[in-house]
């Protein structure tokens, strides 16, 4: 019996798998980017502490903390406010980076004005 057909068969689509080879070159890792602190958001509360926040808006309804994150979160019946905490470097106090506002039914709400409605002004 000729198995020659029979292994040319199953052969070919293993033969369709194999890579070539890559050439070797110089590899450049991509440019540095800017900081992260480019990135961040304008606003009143941007690079304050939680005992600046705990100061303006009273005890968080939440104090969630990570490994490198901590996220502080206010509220009223008005809004709610998630300020999400990093260190800028490492032994430093985290500072805020980022703010979320929104309604109590979750419509997206400035910031700076639920800011405002949490000191009661």
């Amino acid at each position: 019996m000729n198995f020659r057909p029979f292994m040319t068969a199953l052969c070919l689509p293993l033969a369709a798998c194999g890579g070539g080879v890559v050439p070797r070159g110089n590899y450049a890792p991509p440019p540095a980017g800017p900081p992260a602190s480019a990135f961040m958001k304008q606003g009143p509360l941007m690079g304050s502490d939680a005992r600046a926040l705990t100061q303006m808006f009273g005890q968080p309804r939440l104090d969630i903390r990570e490994t490198t994150v901590r996220k502080l979160q206010f509220a009223n019946g008005r809004c709610i406010l998630d300020a999400y905490l990093y260190a800028p470097a490492r032994g430093k106090e985290p500072v805020v980076t980022h703010v979320d506002a929104r309604s109590p039914v979750g419509a997206d709400v400035d910031p700076a004005a639920c800011a405002s409605a949490l000191q009661g002004k």
